[in-house]
């Protein structure tokens, strides 16, 4: 059974284990170096009144993915950026269906029209899962330098809140 609940200060630790085994795993992040349980407290406490994070887990509590929202500088103030990570293997299972039910809804009460999800275009997984769920391609950004110099092109997908 998978369990969504509004993230806390305490799920920093599993979150940054859970995305350090994904960063490891390379090709699906632009996150390219190890992440601190300092770093997602920080992340999460960064936008307050702005954001909504989101854990999912199993029967026996084990983080099973997270996802948030929150305001970024390169949109709109009626737009709020998303980002997923599902634990390597769970994948498939409807743990980002859930994450997407609850931080979608909470995007509509935080006043957003729509959502932003920027996705390597290497990242077929990633690709797949926002167009599932609605979300649409309106713009390509070409020749991307991630921090370990590998150079990739990301695509932007828009989730219209409106509809």
């Amino acid at each position: 059974m998978i369990h969504v609940r509004q993230a806390g200060l305490l799920d920093a630790r599993h979150a940054a284990d859970l995305l350090n085994e994904i960063i490891a795993r390379g090709s699906t992040t632009a996150h390219t170096g190890v992440v601190t349980r300092t770093d997602i407290v920080e992340w999460m406490t960064r936008y307050k009144g702005q954001s909504a994070w989101y854990v999912a887990e199993n029967g026996s509590g084990d983080l099973l993915g997270f996802q948030f929202i929150e305001p970024h500088s390169d949109l709109p103030p009626d737009a709020c950026d998303i980002a997923s990570f599902v634990r390597i293997g769970r994948t498939g299972l409807g743990i980002g269906s859930k994450l997407f039910d609850a931080t979608r809804k909470a995007a509509r009460d935080l006043g957003y029209n729509w959502i932003n999800a920027t996705i390597r275009a290497d990242n077929e997984s990633g690709l797949t899962y926002y167009q599932s769920r609605g979300f649409e391609d309106y713009k390509r950004i070409p020749d991307t330098r991630l921090a370990n110099g590998l150079i990739v092109d990301r695509i932007c997908k828009r989730y219209d809140l409106t509809r």
